[in-house]
């Protein structure tokens, strides 16, 4: 996506690696949102850190510029606290908004790269600047470097030879006892910048790196310190007066707290050349700890924070090596990353939703994410300006979450491994909130949480089939029974199914943060899919009296569904809401009892629940059939087309959380169309358009046929995201970069019609779209893509390998396969209907390609 003008106002594209924080780049150019310290910080700058660009001709100086655009925020400045700065004193001085800049620039956004072009009358050269982090597919360790990846690229279209100097320079942050130091190994030239001041293991303690390869340049570990401005004035000064900058050092500590610094790398074109200066900023902050609900442990006879190591710090000693990693694998991680951006944007699916898929992925590259010493993926539901928002990989809002299972699928089993080994409580009882550090004794718990918990069994079953590792599935799978069990266990004080009929009752705490206390669609979908994920995994391992219990409950709780959830249009809760006696067993009664009209608060009732079918649509994706009745699927799904999703907001009352307004188009969490009673007081959120809801009706109308219709909902989320009012690369809820919203990934496996069973060595594609169709795939052995196209099928591999039994292929009766390049012989296979069977398993490395009659 391209941005310009006014359309880059609110643009921060986040560049970092998975569970290492990140910076991100302003649409205009400038290194924003400093968020690499274990913590979001939104709004923040590290001074006058900046790219400045330098034109020289027959050894003058030609032009100077920052490389940045016009500053488009507000001109009273930011709403800060500070002397002398903030709203009313225009926008800070670091900024550099007022020095010389580009006034034509463009921003191009398709993560993981961004690319920003300036052009300026007075500059000799065009000028680009690329931003990225290596995102990986299967590669989550080199997917987590923390650094950002920066190419200066100048083009001479002058008649004349030219010197370009990309100059990057950078604040060492550290306020006390900070040092910089510059070094050269071969062609990479660095300057550390440290701090004296804390051990390698206190809270507090980072380093970070600014380096190059780029073999001529020049640099100043340490701008001039003096008062006031003296020190960007002198900078600015000396680069506008001479070629070269000339070292300067100071050994003592400054008062003001740590010294910019600058490398200045140059490069010579002749008329119609384009060369490339590269950069990495690294930073390393490595002790992380609890600094919301804080967790002290004794040390030295003193209370002290309980510190982790970040998963990153135990890669990298420190921000030089992980800088020095970085330009020695550069070519490496470049060209991965970028073959993976190239495949995910050459797939033929329409671009408003590559463009939700996208910025939905680089949540991954947030601080909604991080990685535990292990390794392991622990995840915030997002971010607030300055603290996660909602701890704890939380297990509701999680599970919506598609592109790291398919993507990095070991991080997610870690979650799935943390989860029952720390989660689980006697009776099956699962905390849906991970508490940190991992283990802690005093974490105090709170309700099951029904959807959560269901969405962990179902959620198992996925990840097994992408992996295929039944030694995975046998570790965890007496926990994965007993979560599941929980629902009927004696010790349930929600009173789930205490009969034990397959149907939800008690009290149902869940992602809308209530409770609700009768039998709904969408909660008991989400228990229908868990257990029939179940039986399957139980007959599996040869569990069948188990799967055979399991399948009964499943019987029966879908016959009730069918009969009572179902008005003709839609499904909704069955309930009576002046039933007192429905929440009088529990202690949270008088909160939940409207007594000045004697109703239950917070239920569906008769309203249309934007989640009401939300199970088939996980069930769709992970391959395990109908979950309700096929016909009324579309029938609900329509239904919300018409009434949840509203063509504009203007007439539209709501007194939650606005992430939609004016003329914008959105999906309500909770509708109440004409004739239907509406509670007193509704569904908590009942008004509200939380984007992954309003991404996941999108794949249910897409899933049952409705693809246009999909396809408008899907632009009525991302048409507010243009740039001007709200950022594209970070869609809200609760918090910035909030992870639900990584559900838009699974668009790729539903349209592409991929189903996957690694423990039996299958895959197949039947895409919904005709003509000529494109779309990646991925799994835990490996990531490729899939063309198909008249009678034809080529899945490509390009990282791993895939060892098949079966592939099924979109038409019938298959004539001839060819698999790496050589046709096989018509005895080493056989065909039934859509499927290839091979007659021993095949291994194929690049591709196998399926021809039909």
């Amino acid at each position: 996506m391209k941005y310009k003008g006014m359309a880059t106002r609110e643009i921060a594209f986040p560049i970092g690696g998975i569970g290492s924080g990140c910076i991100s780049l302003a649409g205009y150019g400038r290194l924003v949102d400093w968020e690499i310290y274990n913590k979001p910080a939104k709004e923040t700058e590290n001074f006058y850190t900046h790219f400045a660009v330098k034109a020289e001709c027959e050894g003058k100086i030609v032009d100077t510029r920052i490389l940045q655009g016009d500053y488009l925020k507000s001109y009273m400045g930011p709403t800060i606290k500070g002397d002398y700065m903030g709203y009313g004193h225009g926008p800070t001085t670091y900024t550099m908004a007022a020095m010389p800049h580009f006034e034509d620039t463009e921003f191009d956004g398709e993560f993981p790269f961004a690319t920003m072009s300036f052009k300026d009358r007075h500059f000799p050269g065009d000028v680009k600047l690329t931003a990225f982090n290596p995102f990986i597919p299967l590669n989550e360790d080199d997917s987590s470097i923390p650094a950002a990846f920066f190419e200066v690229e100048f083009t001479n279209y002058t008649g004349k030879v030219m010197t370009y100097t990309a100059a990057f320079s950078c604040k060492n942050p550290h306020k006390e006892k900070a040092m910089n130091k510059y070094t050269r190994e071969g062609d990479i030239s660095r300057i550390y910048m440290y701090s004296d001041e804390l051990g390698e293991d206190e809270i507090g303690y980072s380093d970070m790196t600014i380096a190059t390869d780029c073999p001529d340049l020049s640099y100043q570990e340490m701008w001039y310190r003096a008062g006031w401005k003296d020190d960007v004035i002198t900078y600015w000064r000396q680069f506008n007066e001479n070629s070269k900058f000339e070292n300067r050092v100071y050994t003592d500590y400054s008062e003001r707290g740590g010294d910019h610094s600058t490398l200045a790398p140059y490069v010579t074109l002749q008329p119609g050349e384009t060369k490339k200066i590269r950069f990495i900023l690294s930073w390393n902050v490595p002790n992380n700890y609890n600094y919301w609900t804080p967790y002290k442990v004794e040390k030295d006879g003193k209370e002290v924070d309980y510190t982790w190591k970040n998963y990153y710090a135990k890669l990298f000693k420190n921000s030089e090596a992980s800088a020095l990693y970085s330009f020695k694998n550069w070519d490496r991680l470049y060209g991965d990353t970028l073959r993976f951006k190239n495949e995910f944007f050459s797939q033929t699916l329409p671009g408003k939703i590559k463009d939700a898929i996208a910025t939905a992925i680089s949540v991954l590259k947030s601080p909604t994410v991080w990685r535990l010493e292990d390794g392991s993926l622990y995840g915030w539901e997002g971010c607030l300006e300055h603290v996660g928002a909602c701890e704890g990989s939380c297990t509701h809002v999680w599970s919506y979450a598609y592109a790291l299972c398919f993507l990095f699928p070991r991080l997610e089993r870690s979650m799935r491994d943390l989860d029952y080994k720390y989660n689980y409580k006697p009776g099956g009882k699962m905390e849906f909130r991970m508490a940190l550090p991992l283990g802690r004794p005093d974490y105090v718990p709170f309700h099951a949480c029904v959807d959560g918990q269901m969405a962990g069994v179902f959620k198992t079953y996925r990840d097994w089939k992408i992996c295929g590792d039944d030694e995975w599935l046998k570790k965890n799978w007496e926990r994965v029974k007993g979560a599941l069990a929980y629902a009927w266990d004696e010790s349930n004080e929600e009173y789930w199914d205490r009969n034990k009929d397959g149907i939800l009752e008690g009290r149902q705490h869940n992602t809308l943060d209530t409770e609700l206390f009768s039998a709904s669609s969408w909660l008991e979908g989400y228990y229908l899919l868990a257990l029939k994920a179940a039986s399957v995994m139980a007959d599996y391992l040869g569990e069948h009296d188990q799967a055979d219990e399991y399948r009964a409950l499943y019987a029966n709780g879908k016959k009730y569904l069918e009969e009572n959830l179902f008005n003709g249009q839609y499904y909704y809760q069955k309930i009576d809401l002046g039933d007192y006696s429905l929440v009088e067993p529990f202690d949270d009664a008088a909160g939940v009892w409207n007594e000045e009209v004697n109703e239950i608060k917070y239920q569906i009732g008769e309203g249309s629940e934007i989640d009401q079918v939300g199970a088939q649509w996980h069930s769709d994706i992970i391959g395990l059939g109908d979950i309700f009745d096929k016909e009324r699927v579309k029938s609900a799904v329509d239904f919300m087309y018409h009434h949840n999703f509203k063509q504009s907001m203007r007439e539209h009352t709501n007194i939650w959380r606005i992430y939609c307004l004016n003329d914008e188009k959105g999906a309500v969490i909770c509708d109440y169309p004409e004739g239907a009673r509406k509670p007193a007081v509704p569904l908590a959120y009942a008004e509200e358009t939380m984007h992954a809801f309003e991404y996941m009706l999108a794949a249910q109308l897409i899933s049952a046929g409705f693809i246009d219709k999909g396809l408008e909902v899907i632009d009525g989320v991302r048409d507010r995201y243009d740039g001007t009012m709200r950022n594209p690369f970070n869609e809200m809820e609760c918090g910035n970069h909030y992870s639900r919203n990584m559900c838009t990934f699974s668009y790729i496996p539903i349209l592409s019609g991929f189903e996957f069973d690694m423990p039996h060595c299958m895959i197949g594609f039947k895409p919904m779209l005709s003509g000529y169709f494109k779309a990646i795939w991925s799994l835990d052995c490996g990531w490729g893509n899939v063309e198909c196209n008249d009678g034809e099928i080529t899945v490509n591999i390009i990282s791993g390998a895939l060892k098949l039994d079966e592939l099924r292929v979109p038409f019938d009766n298959a004539v001839k396969v060819v698999v790496d390049g050589v046709e096989l012989p018509s005895d080493s296979y056989r065909v039934e209907g859509r499927s290839v069977f091979f007659n021993n398993k095949t291994e194929i490395t690049k591709n196998v390609k399926v021809y039909g009659a």
